[in-house]
């Protein structure tokens, strides 16, 4: 079972380990149940699980509150550290702002936005909504995103994603490159709905490296930004 510090596996001193903030469970269009896509990542070696199932405005407390209840049920039993949170999908790029709030007021540990990946019909308009809220803290597979909408995510403290989801990678290289250029803090992402997407430390390296991160970056991408979100995270619960 990974430890709650959520930083190196019990066999290796410098070894990566994997958290992931973008996962999906029956609550909308995965497969497992919250508490079981729990227990086969901290099997498979994750450090730490964020659950952020699809939303719009309909069903929204539910989603969060349901996953949160499971969540809560394995730091207390397992000591593995899963939290739930929510993404935003497909909604009005002129509601994001208001449903952060309203996903916050629900208890959402963290708000993760569906960007405008190459592979959906996203509102334009979606990538430079989120990046402009400071309630958003992660802006998933925003494909061909701008420099402009970049800086803005790195002013707010909003996490460009680089995504292993299958389609939703092509836009990997251009959000690697936006990021390199004005600042914006990047995450790792599995969007898993399959068990079989779970990331393990060897692949979520190809991800990184293929999207033509420097191993330097990789490194701080794996350990520096799952960092703060989960200081992030566990300063809310404490607020």
């Amino acid at each position: 079972m990974a430890a709650e510090s959520g930083e190196l596996r019990d066999g290796g001193a410098n070894e990566l380990t994997v958290h992931d903030f973008h996962t999906h469970t029956l609550l909308s269009d995965g497969v497992l149940t919250p508490i079981e896509l729990i227990r086969r990542a901290a099997v498979v070696g994750y450090a730490a699980l964020g659950i952020s199932d699809h939303s719009g405005a309909g069903g929204l407390e539910r989603r969060i509150e349901e996953a949160a209840e499971d969540c809560r049920l394995a730091r207390e039993r397992w000591h593995f550290p899963a939290y739930a949170g929510v993404e935003l999908t497909h909604v009005p790029a002129s509601a994001i702002a208001e449903l952060a709030v309203r996903a916050r007021r629900a208890g959402a540990a963290y708000v993760i936005v569906h960007g405008e990946t190459p592979v959906e019909p996203t509102e334009a308009g979606t990538n430079l909504a989120a990046a402009s809220c400071p309630q958003v803290d992660i802006l998933a597979h925003p494909g061909a995103i701008t420099l402009a909408e970049a800086a803005l995510a790195a002013e707010n403290g909003v996490f460009l994603e680089i995504t292993a989801k299958s389609g939703h990678c092509l836009g990997n290289g251009a959000v690697a490159a936006a990021a390199r250029e004005t600042g914006a803090r990047l995450l790792l992402g599995s969007d898993t709905h399959l068990p079989e997407q779970l990331l393990t430390p060897g692949f979520a390296e190809k991800v990184l490296l293929g999207a033509g991160l420097s191993r330097e970056e990789l490194e701080s991408i794996m350990r520096d930004g799952p960092a703060e979100m989960l200081e992030r995270i566990r300063h809310r619960e404490e607020s």
